[in-house]
């Protein structure tokens, strides 16, 4: 059975039929899917019932893998293997965190628009994340198109964007929530990491906003002008025109560009319903800024 997607949204997102990730994938199946992304930037994958061995296996068609434990709060006791972020709401016993665990408020920035590792000097390519368990109600993601958020600029803008450089921490995500109490051991891994506002898609050429909820600062420009700036192009990027919202089944695998996307979690009832989604992610070509790449 050949490669077939099909189109869910009028401008970005795919459905992937005749593919089984559990099996071994031929050139042409990789090829198909990484064409699929290129013009979709999310693809769904329904029915895929998988063991974190299988879901590694297939991310690694994608590239060099980009370690998973990218949390705000270290933990000696992991759930799941160092390759995953575990973005589920269960401790290393598979319990439902309580209100006031220190992870479980970490991870509420997932509500907040963002890109996958924008705060590392070589940020994210791919996310894979599978739904193993998802609740009953809530819990959506939501994906926003960010080329053509880009398109839709006006020209004044775009000029004024073309050179900006921002810097991206989880210190900045996280404060707009009010979490700030962290180990210096924490610390030490969250320096900002610096990324051009605008990018180009290595293959499509188009461009695409780099936004996100870890952004905290504009190279020369003053923090309070620079987090406005950054509110309202986020505001424009993430208007329903370019935003769509997959509700999940269980054995869903979707995929993003984390080039070409943004995405954030919807609230659910964390405290009553599990929802274990474990995550994979592929490393892009290199740092958007060139003085990162030592």
């Amino acid at each position: 059975m050949s490669v077939e997607i099909r189109q869910v949204h009028p401008i970005f997102v795919g459905e992937v039929s005749g593919i089984d990730v559990r099996k071994p994938l031929s050139p042409q199946e990789v090829a198909a899917i990484e064409a699929g992304m290129d013009r979709y930037a999310v693809l769904i994958f329904h029915d895929q019932d998988i063991t974190d061995e299988q879901q590694l296996t297939f991310t690694k068609n994608f590239g060099p893998l980009q370690d998973g434990a990218n949390t705000t709060v270290r933990s000696k006791e992991l759930r799941l293997d160092p390759a995953f972020a575990d973005v589920s709401n269960l401790d290393k016993d598979n319990r439902m965190l309580p209100r006031d665990d220190r992870r479980r408020i970490s991870s509420l920035g997932n509500r907040l628009w963002h890109s996958d590792a924008s705060f590392r000097p070589v940020p994210a390519r791919y996310s894979l994340l599978s739904g193993r368990v998802v609740p009953p109600t809530g819990g959506n993601t939501e994906f926003a198109d960010m080329r053509a958020a880009y398109d839709a600029l006006d020209k004044a803008t775009k000029a004024e964007i073309e050179d900006l450089v921002c810097g991206h921490s989880l210190i900045y995500s996280r404060a707009q929530l009010g979490f700030t109490e962290y180990t210096t051991e924490e610390l030490a891994t969250m320096e900002p990491a610096m990324q051009r506002l605008v990018r180009r898609h290595p293959v499509t050429g188009r461009k695409s906003l780099f936004l996100s909820a870890h952004i905290g600062t504009i190279a020369g420009w003053p923090q309070p002008e620079a987090l406005a700036f950054i509110r309202d192009l986020t505001e424009h990027a993430t208007q329903p025109a370019f935003v769509y919202s997959h509700k999940w089944r269980a054995g869903d695998l979707v995929i993003w560009d984390n080039r070409q996307t943004m995405h954030r979690v919807r609230r659910f009832d964390d405290l009553s319903h599990v929802r274990d989604l474990r995550r994979t992610t592929t490393m892009s070509e290199g740092p958007t800024v060139t003085a990162q790449a030592a």
